[in-house]
């Protein structure tokens, strides 16, 4: 048996197998989700966010990732390389720094031409 998991952006949806991670599916997907350690828990950077209500679709968090993430996990971030999908999942991928950067200019440039 399948499952699916949804990435948003860009809004891909991939059927992988039962225990696959969130990194593996996005590879096969071709959704870039940046890693340096190598899906170790290591370096922090596959952080994801599991849309709400969907947060039983991916099996519990690992000790690794209990002790990287801490608090962040009730906010429904979790490692890429840690979680195991077991159920119908979405995920939310962080923005790109760079694409951040430049929407948050424009918005201020915005913001600045509507007081003139």
């Amino acid at each position: 048996m399948e499952h699916q998991i949804k990435f948003i952006p860009p809004g891909k949806t991939i059927k992988v197998r039962p225990g696959s991670s969130v990194l593996h599916a996005a590879r096969e997907a071709r959704v870039f989700i940046a890693t340096r350690c190598g899906g170790n828990a290591g370096c922090l950077m596959c952080k994801v966010e599991v849309v709400q209500g969907r947060e039983s679709a991916l099996t519990p968090p690992s000790d690794a990732e209990r002790y990287k993430l801490g608090p962040l996990l009730e906010q429904g971030i979790r490692l890429a390389c840690q979680a195991r999908i077991c159920g119908s999942a979405e995920v939310k991928l962080p923005e790109d720094p760079l694409k951040a950067a430049i929407r948050k200019q424009l918005e201020k440039q915005s913001a600045d031409d509507e007081l003139w």
